[in-house]
């Protein structure tokens, strides 16, 4: 079943923040969080074992087991499982993401695709999270990024393990719908042309936003329609760029990115328009998109959020973008949908 039929509703919650992302976010501020984006009327949530080794999960736990189970989707990821036993974090190999969650939890993580892997993951995600079932599973970073020069051989392991044990579970109703979760195209290029492995949609992170869409707007998009499954925006602000923030892509943000975004915050503001407005409504834009779940740790980003993504933004200021050859001339933009 496409995501796009699981989902409800334009804008869901991502919860790497809440697993101490680059800070340490204490309980309370998390847990408030939370609670805003229920008020806001969110019921798309999107975790996984990863962020925090485990502790956005206990967080969305300890708040959301005090809702409706029925009256709210929730996602976790597998290819992760965390261990009782603690770790030196700074030790920790992440890839091209360095020290992303040195102030979590730490437990160990052991990376690990396998069938028997998958499914201890599964459970252990529904004890975080304080509930008997998991809408939606994405496979999570079997891609470049994390694994460099061996990242085919852990989406091989994937294909054999997690990938033909998430289709039995979705087949026999026990999970909703599955698919991948990554920062990379690349990924998911691979799985759209395998016969064998039946995904549902795509957590497609960093990778369709105005700063960064290209290659996923060539070589993701159109398959992804054509197939009937839906893409899952994460991190639709580039990791905090786009919006003030200095990281791109989890990292510090080159001079090339931050000369892109002072084009475009030029634009925005010349015409009144506010930056996360801009990236959340292009991101929506695509027909292939189901949501976008931007993260959050604060509860005043919740509100934020959803009045940019219901913000009237003017045609001219998309066309201005078009103009500068600030964005792909072939991206969808909200004008193209009138």
């Amino acid at each position: 079943m496409s995501i796009k039929k699981i989902i409800p509703g334009k804008l869901g919650f991502g919860s790497a923040p809440l697993g101490n992302m680059f800070r340490n976010i204490p309980d309370a501020e998390a847990i408030a969080t939370v609670k805003a984006a229920w008020n806001e009327g969110i019921r798309y949530y999107d975790s996984a074992p990863f962020y925090g080794a485990g502790l956005a999960e206990i967080r969305f736990g300890d708040v959301l087991s005090q809702y409706p189970r029925e009256e709210f989707v929730l996602s976790t990821k597998v290819g992760r499982v965390i261990l009782d036993e603690v770790e030196d974090i700074s030790k920790r190999d992440l890839g091209e993401k360095g020290d992303l969650f040195k102030y979590g939890r730490p437990n160990k993580i052991v990376n690990d695709c396998s069938v028997d892997a998958t499914l201890r993951s599964i459970d252990d995600s529904l004890k975080r999270l304080q509930t008997d079932s998991i809408d939606i599973v994405w496979v999570h970073d079997v891609a470049q990024d994390f694994y460099g020069d061996e990242w085919l051989n852990m989406f091989e392991s994937a294909r054999k393990g997690a990938f033909k044990v998430l289709d039995r579970l979705r087949d026999e109703g026990v999970i909703k719908a599955w698919g991948l979760g990554v920062n990379r195209v690349e990924p998911i290029e691979i799985i759209l042309a395998l016969e064998g492995a039946h995904p549902d949609g795509f957590l497609l992170a960093g990778r369709y936003t105005l700063l960064d869409h290209d290659r996923a707007l060539q070589r993701v998009m159109p398959e992804v329609l054509k197939q009937g499954l839906g893409i899952v925006v994460g991190g639709p602000y580039s990791s905090g760029v786009l919006v003030g923030g200095s990281h791109f892509e989890y990292a510090p943000a080159t001079p090339e990115i931050l000369n892109k975004v002072a084009k475009i915050k030029a634009i925005a503001d010349n015409y009144g328009v506010s930056m996360k407005s801009a990236g959340l409504q292009f991101s929506l834009a695509n027909p292939a998109v189901a949501a976008v779940i931007p993260g959050a740790s604060k509860p005043d980003r919740i509100a934020e959020d959803t009045e940019a993504l219901n913000a009237i933004i003017p045609d001219e200021f998309w066309e201005a973008l078009r103009v500068q050859n600030l964005v792909n001339p072939a991206a969808p933009l909200p004008i193209d949908n009138k």
